[in-house]
Formats: structure tokens, sequence, C-alpha cells
């Protein structure tokens, strides 16, 4: 029929529109062609519906969706309950407009009394989220600046304590800057020649063993010198 059709090109217009990000126009686009929103079909509503929620702007549709959902010729729909639900979930309850819901619900004359109380169900439930939500965001605010103060005093301490281990790194390096290097790797490098390459007990040896040694007692002199000795407190 004529109304298929025009419902079936809706749906494809929606589509294309939200595919090339003009969801914005979406909703003024669609009642171009259906003038009030009672007169919405049910899968041009629910695409609505969802095509806001999905892009965080499901108060968009908060008075076309009261409008459809309260015209008395819509209620008679088999699609009315799944978009009463619909229009609860992701609209309503997702604003937080708990008291606008359960009026909804209680004044929704197609609704038996079963059904009535499973969506307040949820409605409570919903409630009770979102309330402990709103707790667990105040109490995170509120220890925010707890935590940034902690923070700045462990990274001071932090701080502190690298800048006296570079006073110590560097007075270390100017002690051992003193030390007479070259002295130090020659004898290295003779006893390295006398234990490896060298038979301690032939009389050949001797003589680099002697200067081993007095290079050795020049070097101790000097390293206990009275220049590199540390000063004697009274």
């Amino acid at each position: 029929s004529f109304a298929e059709v025009k419902c079936s090109l809706c749906v494809v217009g929606i589509q294309a529109l939200a595919e090339m990000n003009r969801w914005r126009e979406v909703l003024s686009w669609v009642l171009q062609y259906y003038h009030v929103p009672e007169h919405l079909p049910p899968k041009v509503l629910e695409l609505c519906i969802l095509l806001y929620s999905q892009v965080k702007e499901p108060q968009v549709m908060l008075e076309v969706g009261s409008s459809w959902l309260g015209a008395r010729a819509n209620q008679s729909l088999p699609e009315f309950r799944w978009l009463l639900e619909l229009y609860l979930v992701q609209v309503l309850l997702s604003l937080g407009r708990f008291e606008g819901a359960e009026e909804l619900v209680r004044g929704c004359a197609a609704l038996d009394s079963e059904q009535q109380l499973a969506l307040l169900g949820t409605i409570r439930d919903s409630r009770r989220r979102w309330a402990w939500q709103q707790e667990s965001s105040a109490a995170e605010e509120q220890q925010d600046p707890a935590t940034e103060t902690a923070l700045g005093v462990l990274s001071q301490k932090l701080l502190t304590m690298l800048m006296l281990l570079r006073r110590a790194l560097r007075s270390v390096s100017s002690h051992f800057y003193l030390l007479p290097y070259k002295k130090m790797l020659l004898a290295t490098f003779l006893l390295y020649l006398v234990v490896v390459r060298l038979d301690p007990a032939s009389p050949t040896s001797l003589p680099f063993i002697y200067k081993l040694v007095q290079l050795f007692r020049q070097a101790w002199a000097t390293v206990l010198s009275p220049i590199h000795r540390p000063p004697i407190r009274d």
C-alpha cells in the first residue's frame, strides 16, 4: 500500500542521513511527511528513538514519544507495548525522569495491572542504579583532591631523595677523581704480567716483582697522603 511504501522510503532516508552524519536532520525531515508525531509509523518512531539514543541525544524524542504514546489510536497497535518500553528505557530513564515514567505507566489504559507492576519495578531498579551512580560520582569527586594532595607529597619526597642521591654521587665521583688512576692501572697491568706471563720462581722475574712492590707502596702512600685523608675533628 501507499502507507507501507512511504514508511519504507522514510526508513531508507533515516539510514542514509545517519550514515552521512546528518542525524540532527532526521526528526525534522520525517515530520515533513507525517506532519504530527501521532501519525508516525511504529517502525519510524523506533528508528528515531534508537538513533537519538545512540548519539546521546535522547531528549530530542521527549515530546515526540510522549505525543505518540498518548494517542488513543496508537495504543491499540501491537507494537505499542514494545515502543512504550523502548521509550521508557532509552529516553525517560536515561535522562533520570523517573516521576514522568511512573505517571506514564500508571496513566496508560492499554496496560493491565501485571504489565504496569512489571514496568514500575523496572523504573524502581533504574532509580536505585541512578542514585548509586550519583553517590559514586560524588565520592570520587571528594577523593580527587585528597588523592592529588597525596601524590603531590609523594612526588616532593621523591624529588628530594633524587637530589640527595645526586649530591652523594657527585661527592663520590669527585673523591675518586683525586685517586692516581695511572699508577693503579700500571700496577694492575704489571700484576697481570707477573701472575700470568712470568714465573715467580724464575730469577728473571724478581726485578719485575720488586718494581711492582715499589709501585704499590707509592700508590698506597699517595692515597693515604694528608691531601686525601679526611679532616680530623676535635
